[in-house]
């Protein structure tokens, strides 16, 4: 599933193209996704103005300018794909913005596990999809302190508790395991012991692999790429994700040696980690 620094670089290559102009077609090519689409989606979309292109966790926001926004999904393998004109449809293309200034959006989701869902500025807080969501880790308000606060009296590994979207919002498996190895805290340790200066390199460290992350324009591990069609290349700076019996990357240690990277399953779901620098 893309994670947030997936979703953060197909906002920034829709706001670059979309921003400040009418979406002049609406092509829904199925009624559903995940859940049903939004009702006459296309009628109340339809000659409005894309006002901004917001990201919430892992969900994209497009803002129109009479209020409405359109929340977004990638889901498994979703893809948003931009061109010009009117492409040659995919299979798995469901929903196709056409956009003035010649620009075409194509939503191409092939297992239908993203969504759509409209509401209003004003409501946009409060809604089902966002209202439980923790804190933004690129954002201002989250540093060691909120970080610590969060997970307080959680018993859980913090592994899983970094998955929690109630406790940080928009990091997936692959962000997780990456920033607990900078920040030296084992996968298994328990989330409410992870406090003081340890929260604090572990959230700047959050912080840091997320912002390398977009800068390379996310990791491609099977369906993501950005929003031209290009492979996100962070996946060649993993450290620790999907390198289990290998060294860390500018360690010395002999992985035959020390069994190298480990591989353990935490809530179903594979984690990877230094057991030498991770504690």
């Amino acid at each position: 599933m893309p994670e947030l620094p997936e979703v953060e670089t197909v906002r920034r290559g829709l706001a670059a193209r979309l921003k400040g102009r009418v979406l002049i077609r609406l092509l829904l090519r199925r009624p559903d996704l995940r859940l049903p689409l939004p009702p006459r989606l296309a009628e109340r979309l339809t000659g409005r103005r894309f006002a901004a292109i917001g990201r919430r966790a892992k969900y994209l926001l497009m803002h129109f300018d009479d209020g409405q926004v359109l929340i977004c999904h990638l889901g498994m393998s979703g893809r948003v794909l931009l061109g010009h004109g009117e492409p040659e449809l995919e299979t798995h293309d469901h929903v196709v913005f056409y956009v003035e200034g010649d620009v075409c959006v194509r939503f191409n989701d092939a297992r239908r596990f993203g969504l759509m869902d409209l509401t209003t500025e004003a409501e946009l807080a409060g809604h089902r999809l966002l209202a439980g969501l923790g804190a933004e880790p690129l954002g201002p308000d989250f540093d060691g302190c909120s970080l610590a606060a969060a997970l307080a009296g959680k018993r859980t590994p913090i592994k899983a508790a970094l998955l929690d979207q109630r406790v940080v919002a928009g990091i997936g498996n692959i962000y997780a395991s990456e920033a607990l190895f900078r920040a030296g805290i084992s996968p298994r340790r328990l989330a409410y012991t992870v406090q003081g200066e340890r929260a604090e390199k572990l959230a700047r460290m959050v912080r840091a692999v997320l912002n390398e992350a977009v800068a390379a324009g996310g990791s491609s591990l099977r369906d993501y790429v950005q929003t031209d069609g290009e492979l996100g290349y962070f996946q060649r700076r993993w450290r620790v994700y999907e390198r289990a019996g290998l060294r860390c990357r500018g360690c010395d240690c002999d992985p035959e040696a020390t069994g190298g990277i480990r591989r353990i399953v935490q809530a179903g779901r594979a984690s990877f980690y230094c057991p030498r620098k991770q504690r």
